[in-house]
């Protein structure tokens, strides 16, 4: 069988998987991401999503960006030996034998711009009668994976009316950036920005430029801390003056998204001032996401902020939290 596969990779330059229950697929192995491998078929329009565990061996003669349990990262091809053990060649032809529960990540090096593309969007409205109470929230989300390096973009909406009450309202947005290191370290840049009428922000920039490292990372969850040296601007709606800080930040981020339909994103940061003695700040966000149909799925999120010198007295803390309905490419 070993042999024939590999005559098949040779001749038609494509893929081959054998399942656990023995069943083959031939294609085009797109990548490997959070546990699930995309691949791409002549007989379907869209990429297949198959679980890496429910896969037995692998056979392909595309050339990869391979990233290891131990945060190893190898330019080359993946094969399943004669005895059933999986193996890399890297770029120089050495083999480097592993397992598949220590693959983590993998991408095509020649894979086109869709395959490396995520995107999502969550929707969600209420209407109480008493007081004509409205609340709705938008939620957008896009990343692009590179060779080594990963970029993503948000932006969320919040808008409450009611009747002889003032509208509140809350807008976030960001970019990050990720060039990915050996042994799982990480270097980042990354930009928000926030508005909220609770503590009377009219905005606020946040820049921030450091480092980080995956404590864990596996096929079911991954576990990263980091820190670096923040910018921090801000204006605001009332009479308080414009500010603007230099601050050191500390984060953490977990995700897990190998737990039958729920997945959970968490992080936090705080941020102690540099430049105004005894002032820090913290942000704190959790998702937990149930996908109840192909790419559909219902989310949970609350985000927290707080800050122990807000322009409004009072109001250190703003949070909002809320459910909607999702969908994700």
């Amino acid at each position: 069988m070993t042999f024939l596969l590999s005559g098949i990779i040779g001749m038609a330059q494509t893929d081959s998987l054998i399942m656990t229950n023995k069943d083959v697929m031939v294609g085009e192995i797109k990548s490997l991401d959070k546990g699930v491998l995309f691949v791409k078929t002549g007989y379907s329009e869209n990429d297949f999503k198959i679980k890496w565990s429910e896969i037995k061996e692998v056979y392909s003669s595309t050339r990869f960006l391979i990233t290891l349990r131990d945060g190893q990262r190898i330019n080359g091809n993946l094969m399943t030996n004669t005895e059933g053990n999986i193996f890399l060649l890297d770029e120089d032809g050495v083999p480097v034998a592993t397992t598949m529960d220590d693959i983590v990540h993998l991408i095509g090096l020649k894979s086109e711009l869709w395959s490396r593309v995520n995107a999502n969007m969550d929707l969600g409205f209420s209407f109480t009668k008493a007081n004509h109470l409205k609340q709705g929230t938008m939620s957008l989300g896009a990343g692009y994976l590179g060779d080594s390096w990963s970029t993503d973009i948000f932006f969320n909406l919040f808008r409450s009316v009611q009747d002889s009450i003032a509208a509140t309202r809350r807008n976030e947005a960001g970019i990050n950036y990720k060039y990915y290191l050996q042994h799982d370290w990480y270097l980042m840049l990354d930009g928000n920005y926030l508005s909220n009428t609770e503590q009377a922000l009219n905005a606020r920039y946040t820049g921030k430029a450091g480092a980080g490292k995956f404590l864990t990372h596996s096929n079911q969850s991954y576990l990263g801390v980091g820190g670096g040296i923040s910018l921090n601007i801000e204006n605001f709606s009332n009479e308080a003056p414009d500010r603007s800080s230099a601050e050191a930040y500390f984060g953490a981020e977990l995700n897990m998204f190998d737990t039958g339909d729920l997945s959970l994103l968490s992080n936090i940061y705080l941020y102690p001032s540099l430049t105004e003695s005894g002032r820090i700040r913290s942000d704190f966000k959790v998702d937990t996401k149930y996908e109840f149909a192909n790419d559909f799925y219902v989310k949970f999120n609350l985000t927290l902020n707080y800050d122990n010198r807000p322009a409004v007295a009072g109001n250190e803390s703003d949070y909002v939290y809320g459910i909607s309905l999702g969908w994700e490419l």
